[in-house]
């Protein structure tokens, strides 16, 4: 974390044309003097003096809506020891984070996700679908629950305490500092790992070693940062695991997002079933598609998809003859390569929680 080729590197990969935080200064102007900037951050993070700044908010329209989301923009040195220390927990969980999380992590994308989702309710006993969202997940974040979590692999305590610094630097808006216990700093290279960590024992692992065990029927689950659903073999299952997952969240100070969040007839028989109730099957959206039932030309049943209404929206107001930026691809890491998972702490929390 303090090595300086360590810190050269993640210099490297951070984009040129990213937004200023507080402090007005770009990564041009950080590399005039590089080296010795450099060595003065090695020497801080080594005696504990890095003290990260506040994070600078602005607000902009979801699409589709009258609501603005947050955005939040770091100090370009804040990015740097983000990706640094992101790039050192990453080694360690990606041991640990399990099959069903596609979000934010190393040689997973979003597409895959989309196609392994597809391919488990065409080719398994899938009748039933929960679509879930969680509601401002990464304003309302437990920090306190996150270090706890993070105590679990995490031994050294200088890396903790980066954490809790970089979680507690509050945020500037209006030019006022406000400090917060809930969320993550939003806009760095850090949050969206602190957020698979969180969700990682929250719903990950209990999914997958509690609730999926006591399901007589075939059960899925699927997750792509805050984005989630499963896919039931039997009706009743699904709706023990609406009503189970909403209160496990509940436990972590988190709660669902009621407008996101349903149970739907779907799969190989729906069609079937609610054309005999004078029906259309129902449909989902996850991670930008809206999911409906269909056919191939042979006519065998397919999942197929479209783009969702509201991702549609985003697109065409930006307008047909705006320029397109594209952002500078960041480098790619090296993947990973996965060791034995220890599993004995994560049942030990399970039994507790």
């Amino acid at each position: 974390m303090t090595d300086l080729d360590h810190l050269r590197a993640c210099y490297g990969d951070l984009r040129a044309d990213s937004a200023p935080g507080v402090d007005g200064v770009g990564k041009e102007e950080y590399g005039d003097n590089l080296e010795s900037n450099l060595e003065e951050l090695s020497g801080r993070l080594r005696r504990l003096g890095y003290r990260p700044q506040p994070d600078k908010r602005a607000y902009i329209r979801k699409p589709g809506t009258n609501k603005q989301r947050p955005l939040g923009m770091l100090c370009f040195e804040d990015k740097l020891v983000a990706l640094g220390l992101a790039g050192v927990l990453e080694q360690i969980y990606e041991a640990d984070f399990l099959e069903s999380s596609y979000g934010y992590r190393p040689g997973r994308t979003q597409h895959q996700a989309l196609d392994q989702l597809g391919r488990t309710i065409q080719q398994r006993k899938v009748n039933y679908v929960v679509e879930a969202d969680i509601k401002g997940f990464f304003d309302h974040l437990n920090q306190k629950w996150l270090i706890e979590f993070l105590k679990h692999r995490i031994g050294d305590e200088r890396v903790l305490r980066l954490v809790v610094r970089m979680l507690k630097s509050g945020v500037m808006e209006e030019g006022l500092v406000k400090a917060s216990d809930e969320g993550v700093p939003q806009g760095g290279n850090l949050s969206p790992l602190l957020s698979n960590v969180y969700l990682h024992y929250t719903l990950d692992l209990w999914f997958e070693k509690r609730f999926k065990r006591r399901c007589r029927g075939e059960a899925y689950y699927f997750r792509f940062a805050d984005d989630f659903l499963a896919c039931f073999q039997h009706r009743e299952e699904a709706e023990r695991f609406l009503k189970e997952m909403k209160a496990r969240l509940a436990e972590f100070h988190l709660e669902i997002e009621p407008s996101k969040t349903k149970l739907l007839e779907f799969g190989g028989f729906a069609e079937e079933r609610t054309g005999r109730r004078s029906q259309k099957p129902e449909t989902f959206d996850f991670l930008g598609f809206t999911h409906y039932c269909g056919q191939t030309r042979q006519g065998r049943f397919k999942v197929k998809r479209r783009t969702a209404s509201k991702k549609y929206s985003r697109e065409t107001e930006r307008g047909e003859g705006m320029a397109s930026t594209r952002a500078q691809p960041d480098k790619e890491r090296r993947a990973l390569a996965p060791s034995q998972t220890e599993t004995c702490w994560a049942f030990e929390l399970l039994r507790h929680h």
